[in-house]
């Protein structure tokens, strides 16, 4: 189709010509001199004036036709490619993983705004810079850290490789991708072989030709130490509840005086392990009481926890982390299973803020009273 063509199309407003338009951009990226033909004066004009909103319009499977097309394009338009990168994760990826279009700002961008699906996929693009290697450890997402330390063409400094081995003594799934990393240094496998699996440890054995015998000594060692340290933590934990109650009262309450409690400080408290701080952090940003959300967190509700993050401004995408932490952290509750979630993602309706939290309160006050 000529350029002519496409240009008379873009001026209809019938949905029917607007598909044939996308179609035909579609088709035309076949073309051998597709990039070429893309460059010329009238399509690049066409592309500015018309493409992003016929691309919000389109239907998914034509969005997804345009994304695998587009993805090795250099000559796409940025923020077309953009758009692409922030849809849905299906569409997004052939994107994310190649698109020479998208540049570090555009990077950091999905590391800070998109779905942790997406964030795995930029932590897997080939040949990551030090900004965005940065910005991921910055971060510290447990599957976006272990999708980046199965990168083997990532440009990881030593720092970034040590970063990476010490994160991975709480996270379990980046052992594996770390042990047979190509930048990982016999001082470095010293380091994981404490906290390996047996399979794993021969082979970091076999590959940096380790002294077993000095390094199963330090792993006893330290499994012995940690028994102590258990023990002691036992002990004091009951006469220390208390206390750390009124000191979690106490920063929350100095951050939200100070205009510093927003709903980011949220996940990190159930990402730290705090569940009572995430708590106390909740009825606070949320005005609720805090029976209340205690509550929501010991009931088989999860939309109720929900609408509460809705009310203060949690993200969609987010949710389903938070309700995971919390389960983790509270003994599977907020109940309610993949059922429970489900009805859960229903809370984040197009309303206000204001509406969210009027349903969580008028919903939560039968919870606290019963």
């Amino acid at each position: 189709m000529s350029s002519e063509s496409l240009l008379d199309l873009a001026k209809s407003r019938q949905p029917a010509d607007r598909e044939r338009l996308l179609l035909a951009i579609a088709d035309l990226c076949d073309s051998p001199h597709a990039g070429e033909a893309m460059k010329t004066r009238p399509i690049q004009a066409l592309l500015a004036s018309i493409f992003m909103s016929l691309v919000v319009e389109a239907e998914r499977d034509i969005r997804h036709r345009l994304s695998q097309k587009l993805a090795a394009a250099d000559w796409a338009p940025n923020a077309l490619v953009n758009v692409l990168a922030l849809d849905d994760i299906e569409i997004a990826r052939p994107i994310i993983a190649l698109s020479p279009v998208l540049r570090d700002l555009d990077l950091v961008r999905l590391l800070v705004e998109a779905t942790i699906e997406h964030q795995i996929e930029v932590a897997r693009r080939p040949h990551l810079s030090q900004t965005i290697i940065g910005a991921i450890l910055e971060q510290a997402e447990p599957a976006v850290l272990t999708a980046l330390a199965g990168n083997h063409t990532a440009e990881l400094s030593p720092a970034d490789m040590e970063e990476l081995v010490e994160a991975s003594r709480q996270i379990a799934a980046m052992r594996t991708p770390l042990s047979q990393h190509p930048r990982l240094t016999g001082q470095l496998a010293k380091r994981l072989y404490l906290w390996v699996g047996l399979a794993l440890r021969q082979g970091l054995a076999d590959r940096f030709r380790l002294d077993v015998a000095v390094l199963d000594e330090a792993l006893a060692a330290a499994v012995t130490e940690a028994h102590q340290s258990l023990t002691v933590e036992t002990v004091l934990r009951t006469t220390r509840e208390g206390e750390r109650e009124v000191m979690e009262q106490r920063l929350v309450d100095k951050l939200h005086a100070a205009g510093q409690l927003r709903p980011g400080y949220l996940v990190r408290a159930l990402r730290e392990g705090r569940l009572g701080l995430f708590a106390t952090a909740l009825a606070i940003l949320g005005r609720f009481e805090a029976q209340q959300v205690q509550a929501t967190l010991d009931s088989d509700r999860p939309e109720l926890l929900a609408l509460a993050c809705a009310a203060v401004g949690i993200d969609r995408s987010v949710f389903p982390d938070i309700l995971d932490m919390a389960r983790n952290l509270n003994q599977g509750r907020p109940g309610g299973g993949a059922e429970g979630a489900r009805k859960a993602s229903v809370a984040f309706a197009p309303v206000s803020p204001e509406v969210a939290g009027a349903a969580f309160r008028q919903a939560a006050r039968s919870l606290a009273t019963a």
